[in-house]
């Protein structure tokens, strides 16, 4: 169980922080995964990729947890107060960001993931494809796919 530790809980975390945003929370969920992936061992068949299985116990603990206590919207702290100048551009910013991520929302889940893992969770393709039981090709296409639906829907 070490090994396996070892081996998958750094794919295991990023998956789960790329989704959450929420360090702590990452950090316990992981270790629930491989507590719970332990309990339940001799039902992993081998049908795919030992973190691709691991990932989707901690997306289910994620979201039974979420379920428990609610989402929690986190909002970034930012030690320096905005001065004059730049206030309005920091709004702007902010009102931008809102605007992505709403778009990001919107996208299919597959795509939303993929965005989610690659720019958030700064994930390779080859990891994306791991954990969502794809193909290092099908992340990059994915990926890719969802960029331009991004920026069509920015210009219209």
């Amino acid at each position: 169980m070490d090994e396996l530790y070892k081996e998958n809980a750094k794919i295991v975390f990023h998956y789960l922080y790329s989704i959450c945003k929420d360090e702590q929370l990452t950090e316990d969920l992981v270790q629930e995964t491989f507590l719970q992936a332990y309990k339940s061992l001799e039902r992993f068949n081998g049908s795919c990729k030992i973190s691709t299985w691991l990932c989707q116990i901690a997306k289910h603990l994620l979201y039974q947890y979420w379920n428990k206590h609610g989402k929690q919207e986190l909002i970034p702290i930012d030690d320096k107060l905005p001065t004059e100048n730049n206030m309005e551009q920091q709004i702007l910013n902010r009102i931008e960001l809102v605007d992505v991520l709403r778009d990001l929302h919107n996208l299919p889940e597959q795509m939303r993931e993929v965005m989610y893992l690659r720019a958030l969770g700064d994930l390779s393709y080859k990891e994306i494809g791991e954990i969502m039981g794809k193909s290092e090709n099908w992340a990059r296409v994915t990926f890719y796919r969802a960029k331009e639906v991004l920026l069509k829907g920015r210009k219209e």
